[in-house]
């Protein structure tokens, strides 16, 4: 019997796909619990046109990040902080700095999460920071911190 899981299900597989299990198990177990539905006509069709959908989406999605990511690599973003007597920075510059400052200046929406800072910015000067645009996708920006 083929079924079309409506949910991932261990050891059989995920959301959308089709699988063959026996009659008993896909009428008394997925079926019953709404993990997943009968392999009709209909149903194997809007599974095979869901997973094509998704398909596409990911790929626009991973053009569009090689678009930004080469819009970021032009970036030179400016931080402006207090900074003490020795030329140190009260705090330090964080991922959240760097995406608001990012968002205001130019338009890029980004996720701190995102942002790659190798070692803690405590300093004045001039940085180069990684950003994950997508999965596959990583960019750098320039960043310049400066003394107010």
């Amino acid at each position: 019997m083929k079924v079309v899981l409506l949910q991932d299900v261990k050891k059989l597989g995920k959301r959308g796909d089709v699988v063959e299990v026996s009659d008993g198990y896909g009428r008394n177990v997925l079926i019953k619990r709404g993990l997943g539905q009968e392999g009709t006509k209909a149903n194997l069709n809007t599974a095979a046109q869901r997973k094509e959908s998704k398909e596409f989406k990911s790929k626009v999605a991973a053009d569009e990040a090689v678009v930004m990511a080469s819009q970021l690599k032009k970036v030179h973003a400016e931080i402006r902080v207090k900074v003490g007597d020795d030329g140190r920075i009260f705090g330090s510059v964080t991922a959240k700095d760097i995406s608001e400052t990012l968002e205001k200046k130019y338009g890029f929406k980004l996720d701190k999460k995102n942002i790659r800072i190798k070692e803690p910015i405590k300093q004045t000067g001039e940085y180069e920071i990684e950003v994950w645009v997508h999965p596959q996708v990583t960019s750098t920006i320039q960043l310049s911190v400066v003394a107010e």
